[in-house]
């Protein structure tokens, strides 16, 4: 698993191939749109999505903590995708076999479920945004924590799951999930590996780094 230092106001982040960025000064790991039950809601609706696509998430998110050995999980929206199904059961035993990981779900649009299973797979939720020591920590980045603090000068989101296009030879054309660095703030790629992806248009001053098999390929 290949990871790529990157320095952000003094902080470092340590971002993974595997679609999320270990926070090294707070210890926390920061993921987005893990969409877990999505692929039974498809079985559900008579769509053949074979199961092993979230059990599959779910061993690369148990992997991710065991390599970096978080106190904590920021989740920027869409940690489930719609009501409960039986991979929520799934999801429950992933969660009491790591109950001292604290995950702090910043509600996205897809975050549906009763208050009373959050509290049952112990989760703190935040409805919009949370900010934490001048980081902001939202579900669309058109929500902003200006109001929550002052201090806050960075933000983190999700909800898009942002792709860079890449031309080659013969008019080929490839798409790659990516991380997304504006100097305000940033898009994570979706975690979930179901998922589409929304091309972005970066500027000249953006940080771009794409996910290509695994491997992180600055771009710009």
């Amino acid at each position: 698993m290949q990871q790529q230092l990157f320095i952000l106001k003094n902080n470092h982040l340590w971002l993974s191939a595997e679609r999320c960025i270990f926070w090294e000064e707070e210890k926390a790991l920061i993921l987005s749109d893990l969409h877990f039950g999505k692929t039974g809601h498809f079985r559900k609706s008579g769509i053949g999505v074979p199961q092993n696509i979230f059990k599959e998430d779910l061993q690369r998110l148990f992997a991710q903590v065991q390599f970096f050995n978080p106190l904590q999980l920021f989740i920027v929206g869409d940690l489930f995708h719609s009501h409960a199904n039986k991979e929520m059961d799934m999801f429950l035993k992933w969660r009491n076999d790591l109950a001292h990981l604290q995950i702090r779900l910043i509600r996205g649009n897809h975050d549906i479920l009763a208050k009373k299973y959050y509290k049952e797979a112990n989760i703190d939720v935040t409805k919009q945004k949370l900010s934490v020591n001048n980081f902001c920590f939202t579900h669309d980045i058109n929500e902003t924590c200006e109001e929550e603090s002052s201090n806050t000068n960075f933000t983190f989101s999700g909800h898009v799951h942002p792709g860079i296009y890449m031309n080659g030879i013969g008019k080929q054309s490839l798409r790659f999930p990516c991380f997304y660095f504006t100097k305000d703030y940033a898009i994570l790629p979706a975690f979930s590996h179901f998922t589409g992806l929304y091309k972005i248009n970066p500027k000249k001053t953006d940080k771009v780094f794409a996910l290509v098999q695994n491997r992180i390929v600055k771009i710009q």
